[in-house]
Formats: structure tokens, sequence, C-alpha cells
């Protein structure tokens, strides 16, 4: 327990810095729920109830108002507020002072269309009568109603309050619209009568069925008793707890975080001497801050009622705010600030918080946009709620170490805790050129590269990050088109006509991963995407794998590395630390023969940099261990830089930060600088469908290097070899020529191979061949909407 404890008290809260766009009025009984990186806000009261719908981008620290349609509800508080997938539904509170509301309405955020529902009443009993301070938690596809406080008077201005234990079901249909309520029958006693208690839903991932979990609220005095209902059997317990439980509250808030159920502020006993005043009138707000393991039923305290918080670095008390999770971070908004009821002040807090529960994952692969022969354009997927990435390299041959110098760590250079960053200062734009996509609408187009490196594909215009639409989500749907360069291997003029695929992994956070051969030449890598998404711009998964494409040549047999990996989208303002001017590497320096270690490039705000140098290491410093503790951000400045040298090998890895520290290093990608002289990947490929044929047309290489005498274009075909293991894939060339276009037949068609690895696609292949050789082909992946086995 003391551990936990300790592990907890690292976290740090982060006061969120001014905002842009039309911030809300502070509140208190208003209800917040997110949909990826948008927390959306509804109701509460100060000087009137609020009837606005209010958004905030997490990711973008904007704030914006939609424009809502359809049966627009009322402005309420205290209110019901659930959300599933992209639909919301709000459920009761209260609309004017005295007069409760029973009214169910839908908004589908993917339109910002509201609706009124009316679900059937229960087959027995009546309907739920006008709340508030109830609670409505969502699993699957039914809300489960509980308690609240009712208005026993016909005359709101004449309240008489009853508060309530009642139980509902409310069953809702795919998509929209509900089925109705039920009155579930349960087993053993039921929680006590209350209002603005919490309840949360958790299903461990190992064992167990679904369980509501109730805590606190209201009933004349605050309640402090958990209560657990089994989903599955409808039954109503009381679990036994380890630790301290937290004061008896009501208005605080529980969110649910992997296994902890995290529980903040809230009206809690003005305590005198340790004993709890049970007079009416002593109670405050407090900013007491617990968790509840929900796998073990232990309760941890992270900060206490009576912690001293002098220099303002935690959320100040407050009560009737609302919290909401956004992946592994806890995000606190308003609510009422104060201490003694008595005083009976509507003083709001206006204040934004968050807080990481947990170190980031760790990203996806560090993928290759362009390489050039000193420099390489990388990215990777986005990570959820980070504030920076830390993107390090190792060469293939051993990097110098800096005799004398600043000492700094080798590797992390970052504290596991407690990270400073100050982004917002940092100015370096890095953003790849854009070239627009053309293609037939009716088709869905996907195209990577044959590469040494990682082929990528890229889900949207890199420029085009944060942009919004009207609804407030990323634009998926915009065709777009990366062009980039990697250092790829020599292939001669008499490419065999079936080039065999074989696979080769990559060890995570080796050292050493797979290698390529040394005949390398110049690679210009292309990644297209032109099918439309309906995910309003969620971030595609990573689906990593490594492959190594062999080709006999009249040269050499060379190597293809390609781990084929999905790329979020880019950044506009992808910013990286200051970096000072260049210091020159001294011819003297000494390098280790056997150890390969790990240089920071720096670190950056967004997923995606441009590599041309990287930091040196003291010769002191070279064999620090990762685990660096309690360091600051290093000063790179004070650190000698080495520029990055043709023809050579780098590993690259990258971990992001949040505010818990580093987390863990993404697997090991590998690419090489360019070396002059072989043409670019063909470009701007375009797939066209006709009755018996499609039209396969591209641009030549950006980067021709000399004159292109001719093109290849290969297509994967079926074979046994390719059945047994169909990461093995086989291409057929199918053309041969200078054009830049050329027809691929229905009986060339026939013997395609459809790719499974991702999403259903024929995989084509078109290369250019200047005086010195052909240089590396673009992988092009035509979507298929199939549903037949295939090879998979």
């Amino acid at each position: 327990m003391a551990a936990a404890a300790a592990a907890a008290a690292g976290l740090s809260w982060r006061r969120v810095p001014s905002s842009t766009g039309p911030v809300p009025r502070s509140r208190h009984g208003h209800r917040a729920v997110a949909i990826r990186e948008l927390v959306i806000i509804f109701g509460g009261g100060n000087e009137g109830i609020a009837d606005e719908l209010h958004v905030y981008n997490t990711a973008t620290n904007q704030w914006f108002l939609p424009a809502v349609r359809g049966d627009i509800p009322p402005g309420c508080a205290a209110h019901g507020f659930v959300c599933d997938g992209t639909r919301i539904l709000v459920f009761g509170g209260m609309v004017e002072y005295g007069r409760y509301s029973s009214d169910l309405y839908e908004l589908q955020a993917s339109r910002w269309l509201w609706k009124k529902i009316k679900p059937q009443p229960p087959s027995v009993g009546s309907p739920p009568c006008p709340r508030l301070g109830h609670s409505f938690s969502l699993y699957g596809n039914k809300c489960y109603l509980f308690g609240g406080l009712a208005n026993e008077s016909e005359d709101s201005n004449n309240n008489i309050p009853r508060y309530l234990n009642d139980f509902y079901e409310l069953e809702l249909q795919h998509g929209s619209g509900v089925v109705g309520w039920s009155i579930p029958v349960t087993k053993g006693i039921l929680p006590s009568p209350r209002e603005s208690h919490t309840a949360i839903v958790y299903c461990r991932k190992d064992l167990g069925n679904p369980k509501m979990y109730i805590f606190g609220g209201m009933c004349g005095c605050r309640l402090n008793d958990l209560w657990e209902l089994d989903i599955e059997t409808m039954t109503w317990s009381r679990p036994e707890t380890k630790g301290t439980v937290p004061l008896p509250r009501s208005l605080h808030t529980a969110n649910v975080i992997g296994n902890k159920m995290y529980v903040f502020g809230g009206w809690v006993p003005q305590t005198v001497e340790d004993e709890i005043s049970a007079r009416d009138g002593e109670w405050k707000c407090t900013s007491s801050f617990s968790y509840l393991n929900l796998d073990t039923t232990e309760w941890i305290d992270l900060i206490s009622d009576c912690q001293e918080d002098k220099k303002n670095l935690l959320p100040g008390p407050r009560a009737g705010h609302c919290a909401v999770a956004v992946s592994t971070r806890l995000y606190i908004w308003s609510g009422r600030d104060g201490y003694r009821k008595a005083w009976n002040n509507q003083v709001c807090c206006k204040d934004l918080w968050y807080l990481d529960t947990e170190k980031p994952p760790a990203p996806s692969q560090v993928q290759l946009i362009r390489a050039t022969t000193n420099s390489f354009q990388v990215k990777w997927d986005e990570v959820p709620t980070v504030e920076g990435y830390l993107l390090q390299l190792n060469a293939n041959s051993p990097a110098p170490t800096v005799t004398g110098g600043t000492v700094v760590p080798e590797t992390a250079l970052l504290s596991s805790q407690g990270i400073k960053l100050d982004l917002h200062s940092q100015t370096n734009n890095m953003v790849p050129n854009n070239v627009q996509v053309t293609s037939n609408s009716l088709l869905k187009l996907e195209a990577k590269e044959n590469i040494t490196e990682p082929e990528n594909i890229v889900t949207q215009d890199a420029t085009k990050k944060n942009h919004l639409d009207s609804r407030g989500f990323k634009e998926s749907n915009v065709p777009s088109l990366l062009p980039a360069c990697t250092l790829g291997p020599q292939i001669s003029a008499n490419v065999a006509e079936l080039l065999d695929l074989d696979i080769r992994t990559v060890n995570p956070d080796a050292s050493v991963s797979s290698t390529v051969s040394s005949t390398q030449t110049m690679v210009t890598q292309q990644a297209v995407k032109t099918e439309s998404s309906s995910t309003n711009g969620a971030v595609i998964k990573d689906e990593t794998s490594l492959t190594t494409f062999s080709s006999k040549s009249e040269v050499d047999e060379t190597t293809f590395i390609m781990p084929s990996t999905k790329v979020s989208i880019g950044q506009t303002n992808n910013s990286t630390v200051h970096l000072s001017k260049t210091t020159p590497l001294r011819q003297m320096a000494t390098v280790k023969t056997r150890e390969r270690q790990w240089y920071d490039v720096g670190i950056f705000k967004s997923n995606s940099a441009l590599v041309s140098q990287y930091y040196l290491l003291p010769e002191e410093k070279s064999s620090i261990s990762n685990k660096v503790e309690n360091a600051d951000v290093p000063d790179y400045s004070l650190l000698k830089k080495q520029d990055l040298f043709p023809g050579t090998v780098y590993r690259f890895r990258v971990a992001a930060i949040n505010g818990c520290g580093v987390g863990p290093f993404s697997k090991v990608s590998e690419f090489k600088t360019c070396i002059p002289g072989f043409p670019g990947a063909p470009s701007t490929v375009r797939i066209t469908k006709s009755v018996d044929c499609i039209h396969l047309s591209w641009e030549p290489p950006v980067s021709p290097s000399g004159n292109i005498l001719e093109y290849s274009a290969y297509l994967a075909i079926r074979t046994t070899q390719v059945h047994e293991n169909p990461n093995q894939l086989v291409f057929m060339k199918i053309y041969c020529g200078l054009k830049t276009s050329c027809i691929v037949t229905a009986a060339q068609l026939s013997n395609a191979h459809v790719d499974y690895t991702s999403r259903p696609a024929i995989v084509f292949r078109i290369s250019a061949k200047n005086e010195r050789g052909y240089g590396p082909a673009t992988q092009v992946r035509w979507l298929q909407e199939m549903k037949t086995s295939g090879s998979k």
C-alpha cells in the first residue's frame, strides 16, 4: 500500500494555459463526456441555467460552439449525460428552480443534431419521475439510472424534496433511438436513497462480470458508502474495502481509467481537530483526491483534504465540477468554489486542469517520409494526450563520442517523472511537401512504396492535422500524397520476372536490428490514400510487419527492409526544442568499437521531425543507463552535434512524454541516407477503372538523377507459395517501356493476389530506370471491397 501511495503521489497536475475560442462561463452542475480528443460539455448553472453546448479540443487547446440543430433541449443542471460512440444521451435534471425534468434527448455529435426521444414505459411499473442529481451510466447497449432527488410538491416554488433509490434500465437501439425503460428485478439490498452521488461501470479484462459501483451522495447528510451491482446477475452488495475511505461527500466526480476509479472534490464535512462535525452548515468544498483500485477494492489517498497548496500547483477545492477521461488523462473544469455552505456564495472556478495518470504507451515505429543524402523526414503515429516526443537514433557504425564537453546522460536524458517541457516557444516548422492525388471517385486507392525502410500510408494531408470541419471533427476523406525519399537497393535493368518476398522481424528496443545490404541507392517513397473514412478523422491503428524484398539483378543480390506501417495524420506545427548552432565534430573524437549507443535527436511537440543532426555525448557519460532519475530536459545548446552521413544506416526509436515522464520506446526502425545517382520512385499514381481493365498511370520521379530510360510495373499474383505464406508476395512484370501509363487487363487481374495483411487490396509496384540502373519502386495497394476469404 505504501508503495502504491508513493507512486501515486508522483502524479503531477497541470493547469491548462489560456485557451483559444469562446471559453464558456464558469458554472456548476454541468456534465461532460469525451469523444476521442473532444470534450463535450452541456448544462450547469451560474446566474441562470446554461443551455449551450460547448466543445473543447484537447489536442489544439481550443473551445468552440458547434452549430446544433433539431430538437434542442432547454438548459438543465445535475442531469444524466452519457456517450455511446458519437451519440450522447441527456436525461432529466433541473430546468429551473424547483422544476425537474424526465425528458430524454439524443445528440448525434457527428452532425450536431438533437432529437427528443420518447422511450416506451416499463411493462410493469411507472417510468422514471422527474429528478435531478441521479446517476446515468452506460454499459453495452443499456443505460442504468439510479436515485436522484424529486420534488413532491406540484408547486415548483414550494420544494418538498424526496430522495430516490429506484433503479431503471434503458435499452438503446443501435446507432440511434432507444427501445424503452424497464425495471430490472434485483437481488440483495438496494443502496439507500441519495442524490449527487457517482456511479461508474467496470469490467475486469481477465475475468468477472461487469459491475457498477455507486459511491457517496447526499440524503440529508453526506455519505461515503460504496455499493456494487453485478450487472450480469443483478445482485447488489457492499464490497469490503482496504485503505482509508474518503470523507463523506456529494457533488464529487468519479472516473474510471484503467482499473482505478478516481474520486475528486465535492462537499465534505468541516473537520475540527480530526473530528467530523455533524452540524448542518459545517461543510466545505474539498480538493481531496483518491482512487479505488477496482481489482483489489483498496482505497489510495493521493491528495488529502488538509494538504496545503501554497504554490497553486493543484486544482482548488470545488464541488459540482465536471471531470472526464481522455485516454489516460483526467480533465477537470469549473465547479462551485468556496468553503462554508452557510456562506451560500455561488462563486465558480474558471480553471481547467488535467492529470496524466500513467506514462504514455510506446508510439508506433518511426516511419520514413523522405530521405536525402544527409537527412531524414520521419514521422510516427500520434499518441493521445502527450506533451512531446523524444526521438533517438544510433548509427550502423558506432558513432563517435566527444571527449570533454558537457556532462549529459546517454539515452533518455530525461527524468522518469516531473519533466518540465516548454514547447510553446518552439517554432521550427517541419512539414513535408504535399502533392495532390487524383483518382476515380468510385475507387478506393491506397499507395505505399517498396523501400528499404517502413512503407507509409498517410490517412490525411499532413498539413491538415488540426483542421476541423464544421462539426468539429478532423476531416478524413481528403486525398493526399506525401512525396518522400529513402535509400533503397540498386536494381539492375534485368529484373527477374518473378520477385520473391520473405519475412524479417525487428527486435523491439534492440541496438541491432535487421541490416540492409551494402548495395543501396536512392529511393523516393510515395504514400497515397484516397478512400473516405467514416471514423471522422480517427487515427488508424498501427499494423506493423517487416519484410525483406530480394531481387536478382546483374549487379548484386539486394535487400529491401519494409516494415509496413499505417501513419496517422501529420501536424502543421511540428516544433522542436531550440537547437544551437552546429558545432563541427573533432576529427580526433574517440570511437567506441563494440557498443552502439542511442543519441538524442531532440524533443518534438508533434509526430514528425526533420533529422539532419543528432547530439553527441561526452565520453565520460557514454555508458550511463537509460534510467536517469530526477533529471530535467538537457540543455541541448551545450551539446555538440553530429551531421548525418550519406549512404549510412541509422536506427530510430521514439518515446512519448507526458506529465508522468517518458514512456517506453517504440520498436526500432532503420533507414539509410541516399547515395546520389539513381532515380527516385515514380509519383502521383492513379488508377482508373473501366469495364474490362484498369488504367494505371504515374508521374516521373521527382528526382530522376539523369534521363529515365524505362519504367517497369509489377503485379502481385497468386501462387502456392503465397497461399502458404501470405506475407511472401510474388510479383509478375506486366509492363516495361517509356510511357508513364499502362493497361492491366482483366486476364492479368484474374491472377492477382489479394493482400489481407491490413485491408484487402491488389498490390502493384512501379519503378524507374536511368543510366545507373533501377531505383526503388512505388508500391500501390488498390483497395478491394470483397468478402472472400483470400489468403489470410
